[in-house]
């Protein structure tokens, strides 16, 4: 079966499978499932632990011995099999797959494989491991999971989280749940258990938040003008570099003026195979985009791109940062804002 990383503790107190998946790239969460299967296993009686670090020469024999050999102190042994790369290819298929077919009920197997390709989770040895064990692919924690997660955390350490304290720590932390954890155990060490108003936190609260180029772009797919701006300016605070922040937003802006042309000869805005891929969040987000973006304006933003990239290239004197802020206001606002021309100034 399939679970959400918020699913996995009921689970493992309710029954213990023979073996656990572990995916994705959210580094706090994946930490904290692999450690609460391995506490859960101990207290099964799983008592000695073999790990084996997978890599691009591994050995897939080593995990059919590793379950065929007898634990030297205790009848039950935890398995852990750490996967380093995005493909287990045929041979590390063929070993899961037969090991799925006869799990020893005296050995637990852990994987654990945040680079795992998404087309392995398709394949046929994740599904044998769906049948037979469990598999939790964890995300970064975004919206409105992020601010009940952060609740519920505060509560489990006694604090009462008035209204909007859960939004502020998500606000302030989102895409860093590490920090987010931090923040949380500052509070309960600063305060007897109680209730926690917003209040509370001015003065001691940080930000933290952390966001990849793509939360820039999906914010202004949303029309979200304060977030599109709050995105840019965390990343140029990171050492985001100017050039990479103009490829995410012309590429975004390629697709929507390709799209918006389709729709304006009558046709789908997505073509088939692209729409089909899509999430449907995003198919969504770029159909509500589409209702406030003509093609003239997407031309005109991807003639600023343009010269944005000149002017990062110092052949014309311009601040890239503020026209790449301006690019993107003007997409998250749509026709409500007047894209001003840039002056053509050669050094």
């Amino acid at each position: 079966m399939r679970l959400r990383f918020n699913q996995l503790q009921d689970a493992l107190a309710r029954a213990l499978a023979p073996l656990y998946l572990i995916c994705g790239d959210e580094p706090y969460q994946l930490g904290e499932a692999a450690r609460l299967v391995r506490e859960a296993a101990r207290r099964a009686g799983f008592s000695e632990r073999e790990v084996l670090d997978q890599d691009g020469g591994f050995d897939w024999q080593l995990l059919s011995a590793a379950a065929a050999s007898m634990s030297l102190f205790s009848s039950r042994k935890l398995i852990e099999l750490r996967v380093g790369t995005a493909k287990l290819g045929k041979e590390g298929g063929a070993a899961l797959r037969a090991y799925c077919e006869r799990p020893c009920p005296d050995n637990l197997l852990l994987m654990i494989a945040p680079a795992l390709d998404r087309k392995e989770l398709s394949s046929q040895w994740a599904k044998q491991i769906e049948s037979v064990g469990v598999l939790i692919q964890v995300w970064p924690l975004k919206g409105d999971e992020l601010v009940r997660w952060l609740a519920e955390r505060l509560r489990s350490v006694g604090l009462r989280p008035g209204i909007g304290v859960a939004e502020l720590l998500a606000e302030r932390a989102e895409g860093n749940l590490l920090a987010a954890v931090q923040e949380v155990e500052k509070q309960r060490l600063l305060r007897d258990p109680g209730p926690l108003e917003v209040a509370d936190l001015l003065g001691t609260l940080g930000d933290s938040a952390r966001f990849d180029l793509f939360a820039l772009t999906d914010a202004a797919l949303l029309g979200d003008r304060a977030r599109t701006q709050r995105v840019l300016a965390i990343l140029r605070a990171e050492g985001t570099a100017d050039i990479l922040v103009l490829w995410v937003l012309a590429r975004e802006l390629r697709m929507l003026a390709s799209a918006a042309q389709s729709r304006a000869r009558g046709g789908a805005p997505l073509a088939d195979g692209a729409g089909a891929r899509l999430p449907p969040q995003r198919a969504q987000a770029i159909e509500r985009a589409l209702a406030r973006l003509s093609p003239a304006l997407l031309r005109t933003l991807l003639q600023q791109c343009a010269l944005v990239d000149q002017a990062i290239k110092g052949l014309i004197r311009v601040d890239p940062w503020h026209q790449l802020a301006v690019i993107a206001d003007t997409l998250a606002a749509g026709g409500f804002r007047a894209v001003q021309p840039l002056p053509r100034r050669p050094l």
